[in-house]
């Protein structure tokens, strides 16, 4: 544990289970992989290219402008890339608490007057688009970093939701329909969900699972067929 790495994903495993976040962190043993969403990923390369051209063109994005939001799309393509990077993100690194915290963003909106907001691409083939917890999570804790390196942020995240729409069929291509989400951020709790998550890994046992958690199930079932 010299170095403790947290994401927002890492932090809602936290919350979701202490006991599956500290195998996970503390000795390498993850829950069991979902099935892989590469067309998930893939439609999320392909609006990173979008976004981007339109960056370099200087010009507004069909999504910012349809939406009435008052920003552009942040400029510095450099230090964007950066940010993008799961290895490396936009990061905070805690001097009291030895450890790090930090997020790949899909990308960032810019104000008038500097501040910054994430943007986060979402693509999904339900008919709604939901905004669950952990995307709150996600936005709150991007506000977060976004303001420990130093930028002002309005306080608020944008989602940008492209929904399968299968009432128009599949020719040749799959049709999206598309809806931005604006989404109040509090990072404010982020802190004290980081310290509490890393007091967690110092512990040389873990916690028990928690009360919901279908792996802790599992668990608990199968040992007692085995017995």
């Amino acid at each position: 544990m010299n170095r403790i790495n947290l994401s927002p994903n890492s932090l809602n495993l936290y919350l979701e289970c202490q006991h599956c976040f500290w195998l996970d962190k503390k000795m390498g043993i993850k829950r069991p992989p979902p099935y892989p969403y590469a067309l998930n990923s893939a439609v999320d390369t392909l609006l990173k290219e979008e976004f981007d051209l339109y960056r370099q063109r200087d010009e507004v994005h069909p999504m910012i402008s349809e939406n009435k939001i008052p920003a552009r799309l942040f400029k510095n393509q450099m230090l964007l890339n950066q940010w993008r990077d799961n290895f490396q993100g936009i990061r905070y690194y805690d001097n009291d608490l030895k450890a790090t915290l930090f997020g790949a963003v899909d990308d960032i909106l810019e104000f008038q007057g500097g501040s910054l907001a994430a943007l986060d691409y979402k693509s999904t083939g339900s008919k709604v688009a939901h905004v669950y917890d952990r995307f709150q999570l996600q936005l709150d804790a991007y506000t977060f970093l976004l303001e420990k390196n130093g930028y002002k942020t309005p306080r608020k995240g944008y989602l940008a939701f492209y929904i399968v729409d299968k009432d128009k069929g599949f020719i040749d291509r799959l049709p999206f329909r598309k809806e931005m989400h604006e989404i109040e951020t509090n990072p404010l709790d982020i802190y004290e969900i980081f310290k509490d998550a890393v007091e967690v890994l110092h512990h040389d046992t873990p916690p028990v699972h928690s009360p919901d958690c279908a792996f802790g199930k599992y668990v608990s079932n199968a040992k007692t067929f085995i017995a």
